[in-house]
């Protein structure tokens, strides 16, 4: 079989929900007892509806035919997906079994907590088990996200350093040019002045240049170890002593934690929190906004702040407790609950030596699909010629091809997805490298898999020196061709809610 498949996506053409069934279609028809009276003492006023809700009626079969086909029109992990930075790994199924059972999914988080004991034990375990892997002392699951766990860092160093009496003069945060997004973002939402250290030719910034910007003022500083260009910074213990010799804080952003797992612990490295993404690294769904969790753990010090409530054992019984000098909560409860048990489920399963085989299998297949890309004309590499060994992605360039060609990394990203492959990652902006493209391969892909990965690069790179239209102008074999995207910052006619359409767009 050819490395390049034949490949064309599912296209239905079809309607929005809004757009299908009838008045009086219905799936399921309650009793009528159920339906309260709409003179219902339990309702006030001013909250009953003066009109039935604008809801799509549609039959069972209806719905059951649209979703499916709006599922077989979306690629989603049924191509391969070497998203970068986002470690796309197989979610097993047993655990969407595990949490819709009654025992997770109807519980609610103001019972007894004598009622719901097993539920607590799987949040503490699953507390254990991260504190086993970073060697911090306490964790708090209610982020719901990296960026979450990262403000949630912020805010902690805040009460911290209010705690000591120096808030007023700690004013600022230190991270880095190659440090995700949400390092600096939080650190400004939070109130500190951002310092932003330059990557350098080695690929990370110097000791020097740290020194240069931290004393008195410095607040913490926060940054991604190894990067996003699979770079790891052998100077890492040197800038946390720097840093802790000026009274700040240092917080490790293990969002690449997947290369490292078990070859490192965040403490042993001298940080003094850290934060893990359960959907990324652990095996847990990752939906844009929806189930991500991000596990922020500290040092017993900084664990006085942590939000309430959390899990603590006392004998053979756990219970929930506010620390005293909390910052508050940065969400409900002990947060999204479902996907701490697929965390913990994945955990177990995969045991100490499944983790570290893990983290073996990633680097292995970077390396060697570092090897077959640089082989490839057009294809370079960031930071090329230097010593450094990349963990489990490398950030890679067209530059070169786009030169060549006038085709760019998106051209080729969109290309690509004509042949069944995931469109790939391209690199957070401002781009510090030149049209990039960033694989992330991890443990879950075969390497047949990256073979054919890598053949329909080759493929498409090919194509764009032969017929760059073709390139220019894809998708040709998706559900939707190119958009026209000159509308798309227009608040008058972009909508997200079908509601606003018909508001934005009913004379036209």
């Amino acid at each position: 079989m050819s490395a390049v498949r034949k490949y064309h996506a599912a296209s239905w053409d079809e309607p929005i929900v809004y757009e299908l069934g009838a008045p009086g279609r219905r799936g399921v028809v309650p009793p009528a007892s159920w339906a309260p009276s709409p003179s219902d003492a339990l309702f006030p006023a001013d909250l009953r509806r003066a009109h039935d809700a604008d809801l799509p009626e549609l039959a069972e079969y209806e719905v059951r035919r649209h979703f499916t086909h709006l599922s077989q029109q979306t690629m989603g992990m049924m191509g391969i997906s070497l998203f970068g930075t986002c470690t796309m790994k197989h979610n097993p199924t047993v655990n969407e079994q595990i949490t819709a059972r009654s025992e997770v999914a109807a519980v609610h988080p103001r019972q007894d907590p004598a009622t719901y004991q097993g539920l607590l034990g799987i949040v503490h375990g699953l507390e254990e088990q991260l504190r086993n892997l970073s060697g911090m002392d306490a964790f708090s699951f209610q982020p719901g996200g990296g960026a979450d766990a990262a403000y949630l860092h912020t805010v902690v160093t805040r009460a911290y350093h209010a705690s000591r009496g120096e808030l007023a003069q700690r004013t600022q945060i230190v991270t880095t040019a190659q440090a995700h997004p949400c390092n600096p973002a939080t650190a400004k939402a939070a109130g500190f002045e951002v310092i932003t250290l330059p990557v350098e030719e080695d690929g990370y910034p110097s000791l020097e240049a740290l020194q240069a910007v931290i004393g008195p003022h410095t607040a913490a500083l926060m940054l991604n170890n190894p990067d996003d260009m699979g770079i790891y910074n052998p100077h890492i213990k040197e800038f946390i002593a720097a840093v802790h010799d000026v009274g700040a804080l240092a917080f490790y952003d293990s969002a690449n934690f997947n290369g490292v797992m078990t070859r490192l612990r965040a403490r042993d490295l001298g940080f003094d929190a850290c934060m893990y993404m359960l959907h990324k690294t652990f095996g847990v769904p990752k939906g844009g906004n929806g189930p991500s969790v991000g596990a922020y753990g500290c040092s017993e010090e900084l664990a006085r702040f942590l939000p309430g409530p959390r899990v603590v054992k006392n004998g053979d019984v756990y219970d929930l407790i506010e620390p005293v000098e909390s910052v508050g909560r940065v969400r409900e409860f002990l947060g999204n609950v479902q996907q701490l048990v697929k965390a913990y489920s994945w955990i177990l399963a995969m045991g100490t030596d499944g983790l570290r085989e893990a983290s073996d299998l990633s680097l292995l297949a970077n390396n060697y699909m570092e090897k077959q890309l640089m082989a490839l004309p057009g294809v370079t590499m960031s930071f090329a010629g230097k010593a450094l060994p990349r963990m489990e992605m490398t950030r890679y360039s067209l530059e070169e091809y786009a030169a060549e060609t006038g085709l760019s990394t998106v051209d080729v990203q969109n290309r690509m997805t004509d042949f069944g492959i995931d469109a790939y990652w391209l690199a957070h902006e401002p781009w510090i490298i030149p049209e990039p493209f960033t694989p992330e391969a991890g443990e879950m892909w075969s390497k047949e898999d990256l073979d054919e990965w890598i053949a329909v690069l080759a493929h498409v790179l090919e194509e764009g020196r032969s017929d760059p239209e073709m390139v220019r102008t894809a998708p040709h074999n998706q559900v939707v061709a190119q958009i026209d995207g000159s509308g798309l910052d227009d608040p008058d006619t972009w909508a997200v809610t079908w509601a606003a359409y018909r508001r934005k767009h009913a004379a036209r």
